[in-house]
């Protein structure tokens, strides 16, 4: 289950993100409007903690872009502007709850646990197994098999497999693979991505199976169920 932070202060963001996958949430982050505004369009979150005093564009216009959009994401705001009229006025703008800072870290994961079970996405938390043709990834044991054959991967090519297979069909930037495994939230102009796609796909396409992993050239990369 992914949740999207957009907060510019570097403490609370860390700390949310700590906090979050604790609770067993993959993290996405973004440090201003405008990024947070693209991965929100981009993206495939369950949820959006969103601050209202953003760099380059400000929280209410992401939240208005977004239900603009068309996104229903659901959107918890957090924020250190308390009065009345500025919660009313991030409600109205499509936020669906409104909680002040400095907040308290069990009143936060409540109001998340809340918020996700309203837009009836829970069971996806119970998901614990991925499919993407003979491909099976068991997220409990941790293991993945191919047919009957397990496949031993590493950390980082578990969670780049997981990733890919949860947005299965889709295009998936370098970008969002940096942050998603690397917790990066920049392009290093670093080889690393390929290395590692490259040892997955020797892995998972072993003695001429059917290739999953395809490259989407100048983009990123998207799995497939040829045929």
């Amino acid at each position: 289950m992914r949740i999207l932070v957009i907060e510019d202060n570097q403490t609370t963001r860390q700390y949310l993100q700590k906090a979050l996958q604790e609770q067993g949430y993959e993290i996405d982050l973004a440090d201003n409007g405008q990024d947070g505004l693209f991965l929100a369009l981009e993206g495939d979150y369950q949820l959006i903690v969103l601050d209202r005093m953003l760099p380059k564009l400000d929280g209410l216009t992401v939240l208005s872009t977004l239900r603009n959009a068309g996104k229903q994401t659901p959107v918890l705001i957090l924020s250190a502007l308390d009065s009345v009229s500025e919660r009313v006025k991030g409600l109205r703008e499509g936020g669906d709850d409104y909680l002040i800072k400095p907040f308290a870290l069990s009143e936060l994961l409540v109001r998340i646990e809340i918020l996700i079970q309203r837009k009836g996405t829970h069971s996806e938390k119970l998901t614990s197994v991925l499919h993407v043709a003979d491909l099976k990834m068991d997220l409990l044991s941790h293991k993945v098999f191919r047919g009957s054959t397990e496949i031993t991967l590493q950390p980082k090519e578990f969670k780049l497999l997981r990733y890919l297979m949860e947005h299965n069909g889709r295009v998936v930037s370098r970008s969002l693979l940096f942050e998603a495994v690397w917790d990066y939230q920049f392009d290093p102009q670093t080889n690393v991505i390929d290395v590692h796609m490259a040892r997955l796909r020797k892995k998972v396409e072993f003695d001429g199976l059917t290739p999953l992993l395809e490259t989407v050239r100048g983009v990123g990369y998207r799995m497939v169920e040829q045929g």
